[in-house]
């Protein structure tokens, strides 16, 4: 719908932001290592060209309703996305990645996503790799979120812990298909 609002999601200003607001002592050992390793994608998805609208941000699959409607005599289902919360203005491809971590998918459901997602037109590789970075700082993002809310005796128990795994498993699909790509290009010359 092209629809456009003034509040941007920057999302790894989010992952900072949610920092700063534990007692900075994370209950991952490598924690520094890994937000590292997702920050350096920062600069690989700054440079893909993107769509710019409002996007959901909180796509977990509990806020997509699914409503019978009557329409000109049949009966149809119409899809409602509720919470609000934090939508702002993002890449579109941002909600994949957000569903996916919610619904704490596998690489080969990621995968089907994103190619349910794209269905005829195909996604191109590079725009695979830019949803994995999502996937690798959105499961920073809610980590860092869950290491927040455990100050307050508030435990996500797997949930936090596969957020985590999101982070590190996805952020090292990209920087090792960036390597070889930068590789195989030197390769060439």
């Amino acid at each position: 719908m092209r629809l456009t609002t003034e509040h941007v999601f920057d999302l790894f200003g989010q992952i900072e932001f949610y920092e700063s607001l534990w007692d900075g002592v994370s209950c991952y050992e490598d924690y520094h290592w890994t937000k590292e390793t997702v920050t350096r994608l920062k600069p690989f998805v700054d440079s893909i060209d993107k769509d710019w609208t409002l996007a959901h941000i909180d796509a977990v699959p509990d806020n997509f309703l699914f409503c019978p409607m009557q329409d000109d005599a049949e009966a149809v289902e119409e899809i409602r996305l509720i919470d609000w919360e934090y939508a702002g203005m993002q890449d579109p491809h941002i909600d994949i990645a957000m569903f996916a971590v919610y619904a704490l998918y596998d690489k080969e459901q990621v995968d089907q996503l994103i190619d349910c997602y794209f269905q005829s037109e195909r996604c191109s590789e590079i725009t695979r790799l830019k949803i994995y970075a999502y996937i690798a700082a959105c499961g920073l993002l809610w980590s860092n979120w869950c290491e927040y809310k455990r100050q307050f005796n508030v435990e996500f128990g797997e949930y936090a812990l596969r957020q985590y795994c999101f982070a590190k498993k996805y952020s090292d699909i990209v920087l090792q298909t960036l390597n070889r790509s930068q590789r195989h290009a030197l390769s060439r010359d």
